[in-house]
């Protein structure tokens, strides 16, 4: 049979852990083994998990090696035919992973699979980070069903719908392993932010798919290591975003986003200015500057990425400007997808 491994990745989060920790034990299906990946951390939650949860494997890294590298020297330790990432305040209900699991198992061409994600502070909306299934527009701003920008629905229902999506989250997110080892896992370059869908894209350049798994469903906190303001969030969703464009958009989709990204990044630094939020007007022209100091190494992996592109791989990007819609009242997914 198949293995699965519940693998999450904590850097201080002693308190999460002893929060959330316990419904993840509890949930998962026998036969899955629950792994905590601690990225050096310098609190107490080594000593936390070998007193109170002994059941739970530790994997102990030297430094904090980020979202991304974190998990990819952790999942090198790891033996299994799928990887199941967990944020640390994640919590998950019984039942939640065996709907993924046999998604996976029907479907060989579907490289990952998510649950709906839903906030634990108010259970009937949906959680920022990937709400029922992520999409992109054209010039790179995410977006899901059920949150546009910062604004997030009520969850009635309206997207419990099964359907292949451009990308899931990270904060629960499960994979083959054998796809993740074949695409050299996410890009420990960007440290944190965006690599998930970084590596969506990726894998449907591949000729794989990416599926949202709605009757599954888990609970987040979200913001639990930066706030949605934070200085170093902003520096890393603006290089990371322009750095996944550069290496996985078509050349057309890549000319259009060298025109008007500029302007809209200047846009976004003054109006950081104009409310006086000058850490992250800094941000935004740091995050432009490191992005154009990877431009070598950026197109080295742009030219592996499309050496392994399959012939007709065409993952669906939303043709308009996310951005420009939400300035024209259409602040609802179901609104775009008319």
């Amino acid at each position: 049979m198949p293995s699965a491994k519940i693998v999450i990745l904590n850097w201080n989060g002693a308190d999460h852990l002893r929060r959330f920790l316990p419904s993840v034990v509890a949930a998962a299906p026998a036969g899955v083994e629950v792994v905590v990946a601690d990225n050096g951390s310098t609190d107490c939650s080594v000593e936390l998990l070998e007193r109170e949860f002994p059941t739970v494997g530790i994997i102990r890294l030297d430094a904090n090696y980020g979202f991304a590298g974190g998990y990819d020297r952790a999942l090198e330790l790891v033996d299994a035919d799928y990887f199941v990432l967990l944020n640390s305040d994640v919590e998950t209900p019984a039942g939640w992973l065996e709907p993924i699991l046999e998604t996976l198992e029907r479907h060989p061409d579907i490289a990952a699979a998510a649950p709906k994600l839903l906030s634990v502070d108010d259970r009937s909306r949906f959680e920022y980070a990937g709400a029922s299934g992520g999409y992109i527009d054209y010039l790179g701003y995410p977006f899901c069903r059920g949150r546009i920008l910062r604004c997030t629905e009520v969850d009635a229902g309206q997207y419990d719908d099964a359907r292949d999506v451009f990308w899931v989250s990270g904060a629960a997110f499960c994979c083959r392993a054998d796809v993740f080892r074949m695409l050299g896992g996410f890009d420990a370059d960007f440290f944190a932010h965006m690599e998930e869908i970084d590596l969506c894209w990726r894998m449907q350049l591949a000729g794989y798919r990416v599926r949202i798994v709605p009757e599954s469903r888990v609970y987040h906190l979200g913001g639990g290591t930066l706030t949605a303001d934070s200085p170093r969030k902003v520096f890393f969703n603006h290089r990371n975003n322009l750095a996944m464009l550069y290496k996985c958009a078509s050349p057309v989709q890549r000319a259009v986003v060298a025109v008007v990204r500029p302007l809209l990044d200047l846009l976004a630094a003054c109006s950081y200015l104009a409310q006086g939020q000058r850490a992250n007007f800094c941000a935004v022209f740091r995050a432009w500057g490191d992005f154009l100091g990877w431009h070598a190494a950026l197109r080295r992996k742009r030219r592996a990425i499309r050496g392994a592109c399959r012939e007709g791989a065409a993952p669906k990007i939303y043709r308009g400007s996310i951005l420009f819609d939400y300035l024209l009242g259409r602040r609802r997914f179901g609104r775009l997808s008319r």
